[in-house]
């Protein structure tokens, strides 16, 4: 494995919020004003936002954007990809200076079905390290299904970012470079209009 992997204590989220309504951009940009973004280094272009800084405030201000984004029962949904330790990754455009508390506050009672991939690259054991966190989300009561290079995840928002945090955060105590890629979907009719 590459030495200068892992390195990095920036952990990095590009994503792609996708509102369902006509209002899509005005909807997308007040989630991203709406958020407290000091916490992390942000950039968004005509495609994605990316969200620079530690783990705490990345998942902290993806949650928030997302639960903001959904909040007057739009079917919205996100995908995106969590990174750290990547040995191609550049210093600089974070935020790791930010005060450690959260500045976001807890989201309202709202369901999330999501599928997650878990990548711990380079490791020889990597299955095991997927399996484990298979078995955490189980735990927690937020597993949904197995399928094709992805697992479910679901439940209210709060509690599934807390497993996906968790998740990537163990995962990266055993690994230095670990990707994961998530798509949510919040207010979908599909849901049959479940709520956490």
């Amino acid at each position: 494995m590459n030495e200068s992997c892992g390195t990095s204590p920036i952990v990095g989220f590009r994503f792609t919020l996708s509102p369902m309504t006509d209002d899509f951009v005005g909807t997308i940009k007040g989630a991203l004003k709406g958020t407290d973004m000091t916490g992390v280094w942000r950039h968004t272009d005509d495609v994605s936002t990316v969200i620079r800084g530690r783990a705490e405030h990345v998942f902290d201000v993806a949650r928030t954007v997302l639960s903001l984004a959904s909040e007057e029962g739009r079917h919205v949904s996100m995908s995106g990809t969590f990174s750290v330790g990547c040995p191609g990754d550049s210093a600089g455009d974070e935020a790791l200076e930010a005060p450690p508390q959260l500045l976001n506050g807890i989201s309202r009672e709202q369901y999330v079905s999501s599928q997650f991939a878990l990548y711990p690259m380079g490791a020889e054991n990597y299955m095991d390290l997927i399996y484990d966190e298979i078995e955490q989300a189980k735990q927690a009561g937020v597993y949904n299904d197995s399928m094709h290079y992805a697992s479910g995840i679901h439940g209210n928002l709060d509690d599934v970012f807390s497993y996906y945090e968790s998740a990537f955060n163990r995962t990266r105590e055993k690994n230095r470079h670990v990707v994961m890629t998530v798509t949510f979907s919040v207010n979908s009719p599909s849901h049959g209009g479940q709520h956490a």
